[in-house]
């Protein structure tokens, strides 16, 4: 495991381009993605299909996918998504609002996320992350910036992407289109105040909904209700806690087998700490910077509004999602369900943020 970091990270510092730094600091991070979900489901593979890889293949296959999306947007003529913007983000709200109609959308674990489409399903507020950074990155870079459309657009996916419910893509959401008010020239004060009214609204959200409640008493008093609401939170530390400073091996985590929940897709961070130790999540961690970094510089470069604006926001995107995933993991937020980006178990995430890492790739290459 340290020797596949070292010798992937000193791979992508010797890239003589920032294209091929992001491209190959973004594989490795996919190859990681692989390695922790082949070791995090073989237990429910085995008893779920009888087949100890079944989750694997299926994020072998999404990968596939997802590194050809790459590939493609790589090369993708970014003027015609510039001008195709709107029609992107009215996409983005319609899929929002298809996915609450029973019968349509589907509801797994009390929440409406996924529409089904056949054998295959998507999660439309993950599309949405991209089309809708697509879509202000383009009103931004208008002589007249529109940041009350940007806004207004944000609240709108926002209260769909509520309705789920899915607080974890809401706030993403949020803080995608901030940092883009931010590094486009808004006023501290509008940000302040931006910040203010959002905590507010999640307060009462918090306030009104029983489960949100009871997951902000776990964070305030991790000994709060142990079977019950801290029990996820409680578990994912106890995984942290016996991987110590190496961990125990690849495949050697004893959380996973039955008292980690959600060991493929949100709390796999807690099984890669067990199994590879304080020196694999800070090896994570550094990869993750290290990519967002880059992806800044991208965005510094003399490029055209739109590009800057479209980096800014895919940047702030990745960096934003892993922050709030291992925060959450590790007690330092309340729990808020988001998978860590090209590692967490799943198509809908993976796929949209690869394409989304073409488009980076894409401008880079002229930078």
């Amino acid at each position: 495991m340290v020797g596949f970091f070292v010798v992937g990270y000193f791979w992508a510092m010797a890239s003589n381009t920032l294209a091929r730094k992001i491209l190959v600091l973004t594989l490795i991070l996919v190859g990681l993605g692989l390695l922790m979900v082949g070791s995090a489901s073989f237990v429910d593979g085995a008893k779920n299909f009888a087949d100890k890889w079944h989750y694997l293949k299926l994020q072998l296959a999404w990968s596939g996918v997802g590194i050809l999306m790459m590939l493609f947007t790589s090369r993708f003529n970014l003027k015609l998504l510039y001008k195709n913007s709107t029609l992107l983000a009215g996409l983005a709200l319609l899929f929002l609002l298809i996915v609450l109609i029973p019968g349509i959308g589907i509801k797994v674990l009390g929440a409406r996320r996924w529409l089904g489409l056949g054998f295959l399903g998507f999660q439309p507020a993950e599309l949405s992350k991209l089309f809708l950074s697509i879509f202000w990155a383009a009103l931004i870079s208008k002589n007249e910036p529109k940041y009350s459309t940007m806004f207004a657009s944000l609240i709108l996916a926002v209260g769909l992407i509520m309705l789920e419910p899915d607080l974890g893509s809401a706030l993403i959401l949020t803080l995608i289109a901030v940092s883009l008010f931010w590094t486009s020239g808004g006023k501290i004060s509008k940000i302040f105040f931006i910040g203010l009214t959002g905590i507010g609204i999640v307060g009462l959200l918090i306030i009104f909904s029983p489960y949100r409640l009871s997951r902000l008493r776990t964070f305030l008093d991790v000994s709060h209700d142990p079977l019950g609401a801290s029990y996820h939170v409680r578990q994912a530390i106890i995984g942290f806690g016996s991987g110590g400073f190496l961990g125990v091996g690849l495949g050697q985590s004893l959380q996973k087998y039955i008292f980690l929940p959600e060991a493929t897709t949100d709390s796999i961070f807690s099984v890669l700490g067990e199994e590879f130790g304080f020196v694999g999540t800070l090896a994570t961690l550094f990869l993750f910077l290290t990519l967002v970094w880059y992806g800044l510089n991208v965005a510094e470069r003399n490029i055209d509004s739109f590009e800057r604006n479209l980096i800014v926001c895919i940047t702030s995107w990745i960096g934003f999602q892993f922050l709030l995933n291992t925060a959450a993991i590790t007690a330092l937020v309340p729990l808020t369900g988001v998978p860590l980006p090209f590692i967490s178990y799943g198509g809908s995430s993976l796929v949209v943020l690869l394409s989304a890492i073409g488009l980076v790739i894409n401008v880079a290459k002229k930078a």
